[in-house]
């Protein structure tokens, strides 16, 4: 398998997890989105990543690639199959990429991408919004969501791989998670970014 996408992107980085905890491995090719590498516009027509290249089965977006290696290679199982389960880890995949990722993001693209990669002044107001305003809201969200090692049953699943990826963009920006307001979420993102899957997708390539 070809995995095209920076390991900068949280999206790029649910999909090397997976991977991980299924002790898979990929080709990984580090481009941003809208490269105009002609093999990754093939795998993905909206130039967005990741996108893979399976052996000539194209396919683009974290959360289908992700169902297609649950369901290519199914140990350890990532998706739950009790019906109520299964519900709750299909929706924070959903809340991760829909409502955290835009929110979470905003220290990392204006403290890191723009001013470091692309060379533009960041805004610190869209920070301040972001930390004050913004991440709050999930945070209060999270921590109420949080009732043990992972968010859905007694496993691993893909409902901790989409919640806590974008975490590791937070760091990059110098920003955590307050412990003393949000002790459980702050624990869960700790303990969950040290799991050995994810050392392993964060060690991935960020430039081509």
């Amino acid at each position: 398998m070809k995995l095209y996408g920076t390991g900068y992107s949280p999206y790029v980085r649910k999909v090397l997890v997976a991977l991980a905890e299924k002790e898979q491995s990929a080709e990984h090719i580090p481009l941003f989105f809208h490269d105009p590498d002609a093999a990754f516009q093939s795998a993905s027509p909206l130039g967005k990543i990741p996108a893979m290249d399976d052996d000539g089965f194209l396919l683009a977006d974290s959360s289908a690639i992700l169902f297609y290696i649950e369901a290519k290679h199914p140990t350890p199982p990532l998706l739950p199959t009790e019906a109520k389960a299964r519900g709750r880890a299909i929706w924070f995949d959903k809340f991760g990429d829909t409502e955290m990722f835009p929110v979470i993001i905003a220290p990392f693209a204006n403290r890191v991408v723009k001013p470091k990669l692309l060379g533009q002044p960041g805004d610190e107001a869209a920070v301040t919004k972001a930390l004050n305003e913004d991440l709050p809201k999930i945070y209060d969200y999270l921590e109420a969501q949080i009732d043990g090692p992972y968010l859905v049953g007694d496993a691993f699943s893909i409902a901790d791989i989409s919640v806590v990826t974008g975490f590791h963009n937070l760091h990059l920006a110098d920003e955590k998670v307050d412990a003393a307001r949000w002790p459980k979420l702050a624990r869960y993102v700790a303990t969950t970014l040290e799991r050995p899957s994810f050392i392993t997708a964060l060690a991935a390539r960020t430039n081509p």
